[in-house]
Protein backbone atom coordinates (compact mmCIF):
# COMPACT_ATOMS: atom_id res chain seq x y z
CA UNK A 1 0.00 0.00 0.00
CA UNK A 2 2.96 2.42 -0.62
CA UNK A 3 0.75 4.17 -3.32
CA UNK A 4 -1.49 5.33 -0.33
CA UNK A 5 0.73 6.41 2.48
CA UNK A 6 0.21 10.02 1.32
CA UNK A 7 -3.29 9.45 1.95
CA UNK A 8 -3.66 7.42 5.26
CA UNK A 9 -6.47 8.00 7.07
CA UNK A 10 -8.07 10.56 5.33
CA UNK A 11 -11.77 11.11 5.15
CA UNK A 12 -14.89 12.38 2.99
CA UNK A 13 -18.43 12.36 2.80
CA UNK A 14 -20.22 10.45 0.16
CA UNK A 15 -23.69 9.04 -0.65
CA UNK A 16 -23.78 5.11 0.49
CA UNK A 17 -26.95 2.68 -1.47
CA UNK A 18 -26.68 -0.82 0.19
CA UNK A 19 -29.13 -1.76 -2.61
CA UNK A 20 -31.07 -1.48 -5.73
CA UNK A 21 -34.21 0.09 -4.94
CA UNK A 22 -33.13 1.63 -1.56
CA UNK A 23 -32.48 5.19 -0.64
CA UNK A 24 -29.17 6.52 -0.66
CA UNK A 25 -27.80 7.45 3.07
CA UNK A 26 -25.47 10.28 4.04
CA UNK A 27 -21.68 8.46 5.30
CA UNK A 28 -18.42 9.37 6.21
CA UNK A 29 -15.83 7.05 4.54
CA UNK A 30 -11.96 6.92 5.82
CA UNK A 31 -9.14 5.71 4.27
CA UNK A 32 -7.34 2.89 5.95
CA UNK A 33 -4.13 0.77 5.11
CA UNK A 34 -6.56 -1.96 3.08
CA UNK A 35 -9.47 -0.99 4.02
CA UNK A 36 -12.84 1.63 3.29
CA UNK A 37 -14.52 1.69 6.30
CA UNK A 38 -17.72 3.68 5.40
CA UNK A 39 -19.79 4.85 8.87
CA UNK A 40 -22.78 6.93 9.56
CA UNK A 41 -22.75 10.57 10.60
CA UNK A 42 -22.29 9.21 14.20
CA UNK A 43 -19.09 7.94 13.53
CA UNK A 44 -20.56 4.32 14.01
CA UNK A 45 -19.02 1.82 11.74
CA UNK A 46 -21.50 0.20 8.54
CA UNK A 47 -19.57 -1.65 6.28
CA UNK A 48 -15.63 -1.86 5.71
CA UNK A 49 -14.67 -2.48 1.56
CA UNK A 50 -11.59 -3.81 0.79
CA UNK A 51 -9.22 -0.99 -1.11
CA UNK A 52 -7.90 -3.75 -3.69
CA UNK A 53 -11.57 -4.81 -4.81
CA UNK A 54 -13.00 -1.52 -6.28
CA UNK A 55 -14.85 -0.88 -9.08
CA UNK A 56 -15.90 2.37 -10.91
CA UNK A 57 -18.49 2.22 -12.04
CA UNK A 58 -19.13 5.52 -14.31
CA UNK A 59 -14.85 5.54 -15.44
CA UNK A 60 -14.20 9.69 -16.22
CA UNK A 61 -17.59 11.05 -15.09
CA UNK A 62 -18.40 12.99 -12.09
CA UNK A 63 -19.82 12.40 -9.24
CA UNK A 64 -17.72 9.26 -8.95
CA UNK A 65 -19.34 6.38 -8.34
CA UNK A 66 -17.69 3.50 -6.79
CA UNK A 67 -18.97 -0.63 -5.70
CA UNK A 68 -17.69 -3.80 -4.31
CA UNK A 69 -16.06 -6.16 -6.39
CA UNK A 70 -18.69 -8.48 -7.46
CA UNK A 71 -21.44 -6.82 -6.17
CA UNK A 72 -22.83 -3.99 -8.41
CA UNK A 73 -25.97 -3.39 -6.60
CA UNK A 74 -24.27 -1.72 -3.97
CA UNK A 75 -22.75 1.94 -4.64
CA UNK A 76 -20.95 4.51 -2.57
CA UNK A 77 -21.55 8.22 -4.22
CA UNK A 78 -18.44 10.82 -4.06
CA UNK A 79 -18.77 14.35 -5.03
CA UNK A 80 -16.67 16.38 -7.21
CA UNK A 81 -15.51 18.26 -4.33
CA UNK A 82 -13.76 15.43 -2.39
CA UNK A 83 -11.07 15.36 -5.31
CA UNK A 84 -8.69 14.37 -2.50
CA UNK A 85 -10.35 10.58 -1.55
CA UNK A 86 -11.35 10.14 -5.45
CA UNK A 87 -7.72 10.78 -6.33
CA UNK A 88 -6.44 7.84 -3.73
CA UNK A 89 -8.93 5.52 -4.22
CA UNK A 90 -8.30 6.26 -8.38
CA UNK A 91 -4.09 6.37 -7.58
CA UNK A 92 -4.85 2.79 -5.61
CA UNK A 93 -6.92 1.04 -8.45
CA UNK A 94 -4.03 1.99 -10.63
CA UNK A 95 -1.26 0.30 -8.20
CA UNK A 96 -3.49 -2.61 -8.61
CA UNK A 97 -4.23 -2.64 -12.31
CA UNK A 98 -0.69 -2.46 -12.49
CA UNK A 99 0.60 -5.00 -10.30
CA UNK A 100 -2.21 -7.65 -11.57
CA UNK A 101 -0.50 -10.83 -13.07
CA UNK A 102 -0.62 -12.34 -16.31
CA UNK A 103 -3.97 -14.72 -16.86
CA UNK A 104 -3.39 -18.20 -15.56
CA UNK A 105 -2.31 -20.30 -12.66
CA UNK A 106 -0.19 -17.17 -11.00
CA UNK A 107 -3.06 -15.28 -11.30
CA UNK A 108 -5.45 -17.60 -9.18
CA UNK A 109 -2.59 -17.79 -6.72
CA UNK A 110 -2.40 -14.59 -6.18
CA UNK A 111 -5.73 -13.35 -6.15
CA UNK A 112 -5.96 -16.46 -3.63
CA UNK A 113 -2.84 -14.44 -1.46
CA UNK A 114 -4.49 -10.81 -2.00
CA UNK A 115 -7.79 -12.73 -0.86
CA UNK A 116 -5.94 -14.08 2.28
CA UNK A 117 -3.91 -11.20 3.27
CA UNK A 118 -6.97 -8.76 3.15
CA UNK A 119 -8.81 -11.68 5.35
CA UNK A 120 -5.79 -11.32 8.14
CA UNK A 121 -5.90 -7.92 7.84
CA UNK A 122 -9.84 -7.22 8.75
CA UNK A 123 -9.33 -10.37 11.48
CA UNK A 124 -6.66 -8.74 13.08
CA UNK A 125 -7.32 -5.01 12.96
CA UNK A 126 -11.08 -4.96 12.72
CA UNK A 127 -12.32 -6.23 16.38
CA UNK A 128 -9.50 -4.14 18.19
CA UNK A 129 -11.00 -0.90 15.82
CA UNK A 130 -14.81 -1.88 16.73
CA UNK A 131 -14.10 -2.63 20.39
CA UNK A 132 -11.84 1.19 21.13
CA UNK A 133 -14.57 2.66 18.59
CA UNK A 134 -17.36 1.37 20.71
CA UNK A 135 -15.44 2.55 24.54
CA UNK A 136 -15.31 5.78 23.32
CA UNK A 137 -18.63 6.59 21.97
CA UNK A 138 -20.78 4.46 24.91
CA UNK A 139 -22.36 6.78 27.22
CA UNK A 140 -21.92 6.55 30.47
CA UNK A 141 -25.83 5.73 31.29
CA UNK A 142 -25.49 2.78 28.68
CA UNK A 143 -22.78 1.98 30.26
CA UNK A 144 -24.97 1.64 33.74
CA UNK A 145 -27.89 -0.13 31.81
CA UNK A 146 -25.04 -3.23 30.82
CA UNK A 147 -23.63 -3.11 34.45
CA UNK A 148 -27.33 -3.03 35.66
CA UNK A 149 -28.27 -5.89 33.00
CA UNK A 150 -25.12 -7.84 34.47
CA UNK A 151 -25.86 -7.92 37.83
CA UNK A 152 -29.66 -9.28 36.90
CA UNK A 153 -27.75 -12.05 35.44
CA UNK A 154 -25.71 -12.59 38.07
CA UNK A 155 -28.02 -12.98 40.62
CA UNK A 156 -29.35 -15.29 38.31
CA UNK A 157 -26.13 -17.47 39.92
CA UNK A 158 -25.56 -16.25 43.06
CA UNK A 159 -28.71 -15.33 44.66
CA UNK A 160 -30.55 -11.80 44.73
CA UNK A 161 -27.81 -8.66 46.17
CA UNK A 162 -28.72 -8.29 49.71
CA UNK A 163 -31.42 -5.51 50.74
CA UNK A 164 -31.50 -4.80 54.52
CA UNK A 165 -33.21 -1.25 54.58
CA UNK A 166 -30.50 -0.23 57.60
CA UNK A 167 -27.76 -2.06 55.87
CA UNK A 168 -28.74 -0.46 52.19
CA UNK A 169 -28.31 2.75 54.12
CA UNK A 170 -24.93 2.21 55.94
CA UNK A 171 -24.04 0.66 52.45
CA UNK A 172 -24.40 3.66 50.49
CA UNK A 173 -21.74 5.58 53.39
CA UNK A 174 -19.20 3.29 52.57
CA UNK A 175 -19.47 4.22 49.26
CA UNK A 176 -19.37 8.03 49.99
CA UNK A 177 -16.76 7.01 51.84
CA UNK A 178 -14.39 5.56 49.21
CA UNK A 179 -15.89 7.73 46.37
CA UNK A 180 -16.92 5.20 44.16
CA UNK A 181 -19.54 3.80 42.25
CA UNK A 182 -22.70 1.69 43.61
CA UNK A 183 -21.82 -0.76 46.03
CA UNK A 184 -23.99 -4.29 46.06
CA UNK A 185 -23.38 -6.84 48.78
CA UNK A 186 -23.64 -10.24 47.09
CA UNK A 187 -24.97 -13.47 49.03
CA UNK A 188 -22.50 -15.84 47.14
CA UNK A 189 -20.83 -15.63 44.40
CA UNK A 190 -17.38 -17.03 43.21
CA UNK A 191 -15.37 -13.92 43.53
CA UNK A 192 -15.18 -11.95 46.57
CA UNK A 193 -15.33 -8.90 44.29
CA UNK A 194 -16.16 -7.71 41.02
CA UNK A 195 -16.61 -4.83 38.90
CA UNK A 196 -19.08 -3.89 36.22
CA UNK A 197 -19.39 -1.76 33.48
CA UNK A 198 -21.01 1.41 34.93
CA UNK A 199 -19.02 1.58 38.01
CA UNK A 200 -21.02 -0.92 40.48
CA UNK A 201 -18.82 -2.91 42.58
CA UNK A 202 -19.91 -6.43 44.34
CA UNK A 203 -18.73 -7.84 47.35
CA UNK A 204 -19.83 -10.88 48.74
CA UNK A 205 -21.36 -11.21 52.81
CA UNK A 206 -18.18 -12.29 54.14
CA UNK A 207 -16.70 -9.17 54.03
CA UNK A 208 -18.94 -7.54 55.66
CA UNK A 209 -19.73 -10.49 58.34
CA UNK A 210 -16.90 -11.97 59.38
CA UNK A 211 -14.36 -8.96 59.90
CA UNK A 212 -14.39 -6.27 62.75
CA UNK A 213 -14.15 -3.64 60.84
CA UNK A 214 -14.96 -2.24 57.57
CA UNK A 215 -11.33 -1.16 56.43
CA UNK A 216 -11.03 -5.65 54.90
CA UNK A 217 -14.72 -4.45 52.51
CA UNK A 218 -13.33 -0.75 51.74
CA UNK A 219 -9.75 -2.42 50.77
CA UNK A 220 -11.37 -4.63 48.37
CA UNK A 221 -13.34 -2.01 46.93
CA UNK A 222 -10.64 0.12 46.29
CA UNK A 223 -8.67 -2.87 44.96
CA UNK A 224 -11.71 -3.23 42.32
CA UNK A 225 -11.68 0.60 41.79
CA UNK A 226 -8.28 0.07 40.97
CA UNK A 227 -8.99 -2.33 38.43
CA UNK A 228 -11.51 -0.73 36.34
CA UNK A 229 -9.24 2.55 35.90
CA UNK A 230 -6.55 -0.22 34.79
CA UNK A 231 -9.05 -2.10 32.20
CA UNK A 232 -12.02 -0.77 31.13
CA UNK A 233 -14.32 -3.20 32.26
CA UNK A 234 -16.93 -2.24 28.71
CA UNK A 235 -14.07 -2.70 26.69
CA UNK A 236 -13.09 -6.45 28.62
CA UNK A 237 -16.85 -7.32 27.69
CA UNK A 238 -16.66 -6.51 24.69
CA UNK A 239 -13.58 -7.68 23.63
CA UNK A 240 -14.89 -11.40 25.38
CA UNK A 241 -18.38 -10.52 23.69
CA UNK A 242 -16.07 -10.54 20.21
CA UNK A 243 -16.53 -8.35 16.68
CA UNK A 244 -20.26 -8.87 16.33
CA UNK A 245 -21.46 -8.82 18.99
CA UNK A 246 -19.84 -5.04 19.05
CA UNK A 247 -21.89 -4.63 15.87
CA UNK A 248 -24.89 -4.32 17.23
CA UNK A 249 -24.20 -2.13 20.51
CA UNK A 250 -22.89 0.02 17.99
CA UNK A 251 -26.06 -0.46 15.61
CA UNK A 252 -29.15 -1.37 17.92
CA UNK A 253 -27.66 0.14 21.28
CA UNK A 254 -28.29 -3.49 22.93
CA UNK A 255 -26.00 -6.39 23.33
CA UNK A 256 -26.98 -10.12 22.94
CA UNK A 257 -28.67 -11.67 25.96
CA UNK A 258 -27.02 -14.68 26.01
CA UNK A 259 -23.93 -13.19 25.74
CA UNK A 260 -24.56 -10.98 28.67
CA UNK A 261 -25.58 -14.43 30.19
CA UNK A 262 -22.35 -15.75 28.93
CA UNK A 263 -19.88 -12.97 30.07
CA UNK A 264 -22.00 -12.92 34.12
CA UNK A 265 -20.86 -16.84 34.39
CA UNK A 266 -17.59 -15.99 33.11
CA UNK A 267 -17.05 -13.31 35.59
CA UNK A 268 -18.18 -15.55 38.59
CA UNK A 269 -15.86 -18.03 37.39
CA UNK A 270 -13.09 -16.73 35.16
CA UNK A 271 -9.24 -16.49 37.33
CA UNK A 272 -8.21 -12.86 38.15
CA UNK A 273 -5.06 -10.57 38.51
CA UNK A 274 -4.34 -8.81 41.29
CA UNK A 275 -4.00 -5.02 40.96
CA UNK A 276 -0.82 -3.50 40.77
CA UNK A 277 0.08 -2.21 44.00
CA UNK A 278 1.30 1.60 43.22
CA UNK A 279 -2.01 2.57 42.30
CA UNK A 280 -3.75 0.53 44.79
CA UNK A 281 -1.57 1.84 47.32
CA UNK A 282 -2.53 5.59 45.81
CA UNK A 283 -5.83 4.77 45.89
CA UNK A 284 -5.91 3.85 49.82
CA UNK A 285 -4.19 7.18 50.06
CA UNK A 286 -6.29 8.98 48.18
CA UNK A 287 -9.24 7.07 50.52
CA UNK A 288 -7.13 7.90 53.98
CA UNK A 289 -7.84 4.10 54.47
CA UNK A 290 -5.27 1.76 55.93
CA UNK A 291 -4.03 -0.78 53.14
CA UNK A 292 -3.20 -3.36 56.30
CA UNK A 293 -6.41 -4.77 57.06
CA UNK A 294 -6.99 -5.64 53.16
CA UNK A 295 -3.27 -6.71 52.76
CA UNK A 296 -4.08 -9.70 55.61
CA UNK A 297 -7.19 -10.50 54.70
CA UNK A 298 -5.32 -11.78 51.14
CA UNK A 299 -2.67 -13.49 53.21
CA UNK A 300 -2.66 -14.04 57.06
CA UNK A 301 0.64 -13.98 56.89
CA UNK A 302 1.21 -10.98 55.37
CA UNK A 303 4.22 -12.61 53.33
CA UNK A 304 2.64 -13.04 49.62
CA UNK A 305 1.98 -8.62 50.90
CA UNK A 306 4.55 -7.06 52.13
CA UNK A 307 4.67 -4.45 49.68
CA UNK A 308 1.10 -3.51 50.75
CA UNK A 309 2.08 -3.91 54.52
CA UNK A 310 5.12 -1.83 54.34
CA UNK A 311 3.70 0.99 51.76
CA UNK A 312 0.70 1.45 53.69
CA UNK A 313 -0.21 4.96 53.57
CA UNK A 314 -1.88 5.10 57.07
CA UNK A 315 1.58 3.37 59.03
CA UNK A 316 3.08 6.95 59.49
CA UNK A 317 -0.30 8.00 61.24
CA UNK A 318 -3.57 6.65 62.23
CA UNK A 319 -6.12 6.19 59.80
CA UNK A 320 -9.49 8.55 59.10
CA UNK A 321 -12.56 6.56 60.87
CA UNK A 322 -14.54 4.97 57.97
CA UNK A 323 -17.79 4.98 59.27
CA UNK A 324 -19.25 4.53 62.77
CA UNK A 325 -19.64 1.59 64.74
CA UNK A 326 -23.22 1.23 64.75
CA UNK A 327 -23.46 1.78 60.66
CA UNK A 328 -20.79 -0.82 60.72
CA UNK A 329 -23.63 -3.30 62.67
CA UNK A 330 -26.62 -2.31 60.50
CA UNK A 331 -24.23 -3.12 57.59
CA UNK A 332 -23.07 -6.62 58.90
CA UNK A 333 -26.69 -7.14 58.61
CA UNK A 334 -27.63 -6.70 55.33
CA UNK A 335 -28.23 -9.63 54.26
CA UNK A 336 -30.70 -10.87 56.86
CA UNK A 337 -28.34 -12.03 59.65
Amino acid sequence: MTALRKYDRIEASALWRPAPGEQRREVIISMGDATLLISDMKDRPITHWSLAALDRVNPGKQPAIYSPDGDPGETLELAAGEDNMIEAIETLRRAVDKARPHPGRVRSVGALTSAALVAALLLLWLPGALVNHAVSVVPVAKRVAIGDTLLTRIERLSGLRCNAPSGLRSLQLLRKRIGSGPLSVMPATGQISLHLPGGRILLRRDLVEDFEDPSVAAGFALAELTQAQASDPLRDLLRYAGVWSTFRLLTTGDLPPNDLAQYAQYLMTAPRSAPATDPLLAQFARAKISAAPYAYALDVTGESVLPLIEGDPASAHAPAMIMADADWLRLQNICGG
